[in-house]
């Protein structure tokens, strides 16, 4: 809302553009003119001025004024900041933006601001991403999957396996199958009835073989126990 006071031409302008703004994004985000003439009671015109708590007459805020001073915002002297953080008073976080305006001379004669109160946003992305808070297996390199046959969390158990190998069945050679079924093994796939089978069939090789893959692998287990016993009892 504009004062009767005499206000420049080029800022006039504005004034109605601050009143679509706030009208459009409601009673969180105020919207006002500096008139840099004045800085001790630049603001001639604001909307929703409770978001800050300021009125017309009060004052130019310390970063404007900053800015102002250096000609433009950042190295190269930009007319106009978008995006950035400020605090009110209170400890609500606002999403601001401000645009030199310029008279027909290109000299800075004040500046449109925009604050918008991000504070109950802020709190609700907060609420969200905690609810929203899941652990992503993938990354743990495991995964869950629902099925709804026993069969099937096997043959993915298999195939997952084979997968992490990286090579053609035909191509795989016993420390390769050896891998496989250990890796089987740690999934828990030789807890369903039928892994065996199933598994040799996979590998395209008996399931005696398998067999005797399993009681290698017991072996390797038992043997590096051993050596760490062996090992902790030296220390």
């Amino acid at each position: 809302m504009a004062s009767d006071i005499k206000i420049n031409l080029e800022l006039k302008k504005y004034i109605s553009l601050t009143e679509i703004i706030a009208e459009m994004f409601g009673s969180r985000c105020e919207v006002l003119i500096h008139d840099f003439s004045n800085p001790q009671h630049s603001i001639i015109a604001i909307e929703n001025g409770h978001v800050t708590g300021r009125k017309v007459g009060d004052p130019i805020t310390d970063f404007a004024l900053s800015a102002w001073r250096k000609g433009g915002f950042g190295d190269i002297k930009e007319d106009k900041m978008v995006n950035y953080k400020t605090k009110t008073k209170d400890g609500r976080i606002l999403k601001s933006s401000t645009l030199f305006i310029k008279d027909k001379d290109s000299k800075i004669v004040g500046c449109l601001c925009i604050n918008y109160d991000m504070t109950g946003h802020l709190m609700f992305e907060k609420t969200i991403n905690e609810f929203c808070t899941i652990v992503d297996l993938s990354e743990q390199k495991e995964e869950e999957t629902f099925v709804k046959d026993v069969d099937e969390i096997l043959e993915n158990i298999i195939n997952k396996a084979i997968e992490e190998i990286n090579k053609p069945i035909s191509l795989m050679q016993k420390e390769d199958n050896l891998r496989v079924v250990e890796m089987v093994d740690e999934k828990g796939g030789f807890m369903i009835k039928g892994a065996i089978d199933q598994l040799a069939h996979s590998l395209n090789v008996s399931r005696y073989t398998v067999y005797n893959y399993l009681e290698e692998l017991k072996a390797k287990k038992k043997n590096n126990k051993l050596e760490k016993q062996y090992s902790d009892n030296k220390l």
